[in-house]
């Protein structure tokens, strides 16, 4: 399976994660959010960038997820009604984090709260898979956003 993530140019080079808390894990928890297509990913930088963050140096990576590596699915269904609110985080990191600890699968799948339909893969990067290079990144992309995005004036753009 492939997996697409959009970042600044500096830190395409590597698969390595922050550990920062996001909505589906808490600080400490080392994991790298992946789209499952280039659209999807864009649309989760813009969300959480302004529109002067677009301006930067970005690269789309490509990640390999080798068929043998299974996947811990969170369907939209399973999930209380208001899950995709921010107010809701401290839910989403639960099941995130429970899922990190037990380690039983190195991604977790997960309904984007842009698009519950189209899914998040989160990899978990202290995983025996990863850290074997069963999940690994392929290739770098050139990626522009387009100025039509989070503009105040789109018409007088070209």
């Amino acid at each position: 399976m492939l997996v697409f993530r959009i970042c600044l140019e500096k830190y395409a080079y590597n698969l390595i994660a922050s550990g920062k808390s996001n909505r589906w894990n808490s600080s400490g928890n080392f994991v790298i959010y992946t789209s499952s297509n280039r659209a999807l990913a864009c649309l989760e930088n813009v969300v959480h960038r302004s529109s002067e963050g677009l301006n930067s140096l970005f690269k789309v990576m490509v990640i390999q997820i080798d068929d043998e590596v299974q996947t811990t699915d969170i369907p939209e269904e399973s999930l209380p009604e208001n899950w995709h609110k921010k107010a809701s985080y401290s839910l989403c990191q639960k099941i995130g984090d429970d899922w990190y600890r037990e380690g039983k699968t190195a991604v977790l799948a997960v309904p984007s709260s842009i698009i519950p339909k189209e899914k998040v893969y989160i990899i978990n990067t202290r995983h025996p898979y990863f850290l074997n290079n069963k999940i690994r990144l392929i290739s770098i992309e050139d990626f522009v956003f387009s100025p039509r995005i989070k503009s105040e004036n789109p018409d007088k753009l070209e």
